[in-house]
């Protein structure tokens, strides 16, 4: 099943300053990870600062190497499509994620192990708004899953995890990406595992 195509609606002020459509279509930007096929990033803005500057005209951020976190200070919002997980990519997937995160815009997110629950174990250092658009999900955390459908949300808040789908069928997440900070007790247990 294939899923729709994204239409994206960019608001702008004209040199008087009224509002009006800067741009409308689809996203400039979708990008399938090579080392994971089907696992495709639609993604449809970005902000580097809070608060986010906002100017007559700017140029689209979504132009450009595709980054998983968001910038220092700024946030980050996508669709991602999550093909159904294989019996080959549970056995030699955490093989190819240093390639996909590479890809994604930092390898170093990769928290994969041999002893890892899923192939696709990772962390940022972020605040994510996660919600199931079409099709079922399961969060992988370090020792308990969680089933989700159409409408969950997951506030994800820096933890190690990965996303599993065990559904036979394409999933559509919706992703809102914040910067954060760990503070210093967390900092260091993360830094220790």
């Amino acid at each position: 099943m294939a899923l729709p195509q994204i239409h994206r609606v960019v608001t702008g002020h004209d040199e008087l300053g009224r509002a009006h459509v800067a741009s409308a279509g689809p996203l400039p930007s979708v990008v399938e990870i090579q080392a994971i096929p089907g696992t495709v990033f639609h993604e449809v803005w970005a902000t580097g600062a809070t608060p986010a500057p906002i100017g007559a005209q700017e140029a689209d951020p979504t132009i450009g190497p595709l980054q998983l976190a968001p910038p220092p200070h700024g946030t980050r919002i996508r669709f991602v499509d999550i093909p159904p997980d294989t019996p080959e990519f549970l056995a030699h997937g955490h093989e190819r994620m240093a390639q996909a995160f590479t890809q994604a815009g930092d390898a170093r997110l990769s928290t994969v192990r041999e002893d890892s629950p899923h192939p696709l174990m990772h962390r940022t250092e972020t605040v994510d708004y996660g919600v199931v658009i079409d099709g079922e999900l399961t969060l992988v955390l370090d020792n308990e899953d969680v089933q989700l459908g159409p409408g969950s949300v997951v506030v994800q808040r820096g933890t190690n995890h990965a996303w599993a789908n065990r559904s036979g069928r394409p999933c559509r997440m919706l992703f809102v990406l914040v910067d954060g900070r760990y503070d210093a007790a967390l900092a260091a247990a993360v830094a220790a595992r």
